[in-house]
């Protein structure tokens, strides 16, 4: 053998296999996997997989031995991990892992090293039942950890190592169900404090008509959160003719939609786009008497709106924020959202005049909804499947021009075709069927 493996005399039954293994898989070089039959394609799978485990139990061992003898010293390395990364081309991560591993498994996991010798368990279980067993409370003793690791070793049989961590986290209600539900509760409660300390919102104008933000909340919000969302999504749906802010559900149908002109638009939205449209329309459809007081009033955002292009829908508005929008925008939300108009015109000379400060019974009741529910079954756009739980109740003669909340003067629209009835490029035709058709102004 040649002198630079180190094992020019007769060699250590571990460093003679490693020598006769590369020897055997050399052989197996132009083996071809394909003329294997489904049962010896099965066999060697399970059986490399647990062969690979009882390999890494063996190099584990060395490399615990190797640390031991401070094999690193010979080439002044700083550590064992520092070598081992460098001699094996790993990274310096993933080496200090290793010689974490051996070490536990060398001192204080007999069970888990034995597993893993046999190849019932795999290294990132052995991972995880080591970490369970260190996390358990220093009240614990010795007999009561080695239960806690033959416990995990055993449901290691079952499950994966994602899913033996969650298991690892309760395994101390197998040792003592009372302390450990208290103990539980105390870390949640330390949990929810360090959250609720650590919860912010930043939200910053990208100065493009959108505003990029980030937040961290506690566990409970996050769910309440995710909750309401889903009332604005569905899983079936993932495709939408139109990902923009006005068609955040997109049209019905197959999942692709065309427009009055011909056009097919197959953009595919992803989970976060929907998500992003969806916590839109939460906030469009938040009841603002829910609102705490801002001055004397909820505080609910208005929008400034000249008489004129609240008529004809062309033009810009302003927030009383003072961010702009278009008209058409603020005729939309004016039908659904909780947004108070403030409509007013420009006077030849002096100061404009206010005309009229809307107010929210503008909005369809929960009765008219029901009715409107129960007469259209859902978008009464030519084509769109949308049931009614995704629609907005939208005014046939606009609520801007004296259209009253009736439920004669109703009608359900899923958002996207909302967004086109309030659009200065499309009109809206009404048919005899209480269906509508949309057509691109020319």
């Amino acid at each position: 053998m040649s002198s630079s493996t180190g094992l020019e005399r007769q060699p250590h039954p571990i460093a003679g296999f490693a020598a006769r293994l590369h020897t055997v898989l050399d052989t197996l070089t132009d083996a071809p996997a394909w003329s294997m039959t489904g049962g010896e394609q099965r066999y060697a799978l399970t059986e490399l997989t647990r062969a690979e485990a009882r390999l890494a139990e063996l190099r584990l061992r060395v490399l615990a031995a190797a640390d031991r003898s401070d094999l690193a010293a010979a080439t002044a390395a700083t550590s064992t991990a520092a070598w081992l990364a460098h001699a094996t081309r790993q990274t310096r991560t993933a080496a200090h892992a290793d010689v974490a591993l051996a070490q536990a498994l060398d001192d204080g996991f007999a069970a888990t090293r034995d597993a893993l010798a046999d190849g019932l368990v795999d290294v990132p279980q052995a991972r995880v039942i080591i970490r369970a067993v260190q996390a358990l409370p220093d009240t614990v003793d010795a007999h009561d950890r080695e239960r806690a690791e033959k416990h995990l070793i055993t449901l290691a049989g079952e499950h994966d190592a994602k899913t033996l961590k969650l298991l690892g986290r309760r395994v101390f209600e197998v040792l003592d169900p009372v302390a450990a539900d208290e103990l539980e509760g105390r870390r949640l409660q330390a949990e929810e404090d360090a959250a609720a300390r650590k919860t912010y919102l930043q939200v910053c104008d990208n100065g493009d008509g959108t505003h990029t933000g980030r937040f961290k909340i506690p566990t409970l919000h996050a769910a309440m959160l995710t909750k309401m969302l889903s009332g604005f999504t569905n899983p079936r749906h993932r495709h939408h003719t139109s990902p923009s802010m006005a068609s955040a559900s997109g049209t019905g149908g197959t999942g692709t939609g065309a427009d009055a002109a011909g056009t097919h638009d197959r953009t595919v939205v992803t989970r976060p786009e929907l998500l992003g449209q969806a916590f839109c329309e939460l906030l469009e459809r938040y009841p603002t008497h829910r609102l705490p007081k801002a001055g004397g009033t909820s505080a609910t955002v208005t929008v400034l709106l000249d008489y004129d292009k609240l008529t004809t829908g062309l033009g810009a508005a302003a927030l009383d924020t003072g961010q702009p929008i278009s008209a058409a925008q603020a005729r939309r939300l004016a039908c659904e959202a909780g947004l108070v108009p403030v409509v007013y015109r420009k006077a030849l000379a002096g100061p404009s005049v206010i005309l009229d400060v809307g107010r929210q019974t503008r909005l369809h009741t929960e009765t008219q909804r029901t009715a409107l529910a129960a007469r259209d079954r859902g978008c009464t756009a030519t084509g769109c499947d949308r049931p009614p739980g995704w629609c907005h109740a939208h005014h046939d003669t606009p609520w801007a021009k004296g259209g009253p909340t009736s439920i004669d003067n109703g009608r359900l629209l899923c958002p996207h075709h909302h967004g086109k009835a309030h659009s200065p490029h499309y009109e809206m035709h009404r048919h005899p069927n209480g269906q509508v058709t949309f057509h691109r102004r020319t």
